[in-house]
């Protein structure tokens, strides 16, 4: 393997399909002596590296933890001194709940340059990849993106302020925090509010629940939504091809 001068890319994986890279993250892998890539990185992008760079899991998923992230930023810069370009590959968009911040100052802190290259985030990759526009006129005028989870695992509450928002609201990590999420809602009265929910979104095995506040929790479970997934609430979910169905329904049996 050739080596060449530490340097380190920070690179976004996108929302799951590895044909949403970016033609830079793509360049990125190919140049690179090293991979350091996360559970929500599609293991499919690693074909994109040289057969010969050294390729290592350091995934978080639902509180289990191959490496902490102190660990992760030593390795970052020890594979960086040792090898020569290391790409680390982030699920999404690094910057979006996703620590690359962290990780960037702490390479810089070593004197190693480091580049940066978004990701398209699933707070908007996977609402689309359903026909769902956070923003549409009449409906919404913004969007929201929020986490359930707080770095502690409690329940953040961004979500309460969001929930008295009109704007779309887009809750990454909040399968677990579901029941909570509803309540926050139904607090406020909007019981009716739509719903969408879809698990490992852009991928082959992509599901989607929609539903409204008071049902959505049984939907799920009905139709088993697990995690990865995101949750999609406001009045622009109405749009969404089964939601649509599903009011036609409704107004049937009103008949």
């Amino acid at each position: 393997m050739k080596h060449s001068k530490p340097s380190i890319s920070i690179v976004g994986a996108g929302p799951g399909d590895p044909d949403l890279l970016t033609i830079k993250g793509l360049r990125a892998l190919q140049s690179a002596n090293a991979v350091l890539y996360d559970a929500l990185a599609n293991p499919k992008l690693l074909e994109y590296a040289p057969a010969n760079a050294v390729k290592v899991f350091v995934g978080k998923r639902a509180g289990l933890h191959s490496y902490n992230q102190e660990e992760i930023n030593l390795l970052m810069v020890q594979y960086a001194y040792k090898l020569g370009h290391v790409v680390r590959l982030k699920g999404g968009d690094p910057f979006v709940f996703g620590r690359g911040y962290e990780e960037m100052n702490y390479a810089k802190a070593f004197d190693i340059p480091v580049t940066v290259v978004p990701g398209i985030s699933s707070s908007i990759a996977v609402p689309q990849s359903q026909h769902v526009p956070l923003t549409h006129r009449g409906l919404s005028e913004s969007f929201w993106v929020v986490t359930a989870t707080t770095r502690s695992a409690n329940f953040s509450k961004d979500v309460n302020l969001a929930a008295q928002s009109s704007a779309t609201v887009i809750v990454l990590m909040g399968i677990g925090k579901l029941a909570k999420i509803t309540s926050a809602y139904r607090d406020l009265g909007k019981g009716d509010l739509p719903v969408l929910i879809v698990q490992n979104g852009t991928l082959p095995e992509e599901k989607a629940v929609v539903g409204t506040i008071d049902s959505i929790e049984s939907k799920a479970g009905h139709a088993k939504i697990g995690t990865p997934g995101i949750i999609v609430i406001g009045r622009t979910v109405s749009l969404h091809p089964s939601f649509i169905q599903e009011v036609i329904e409704v107004q049937r049996t009103w008949k």
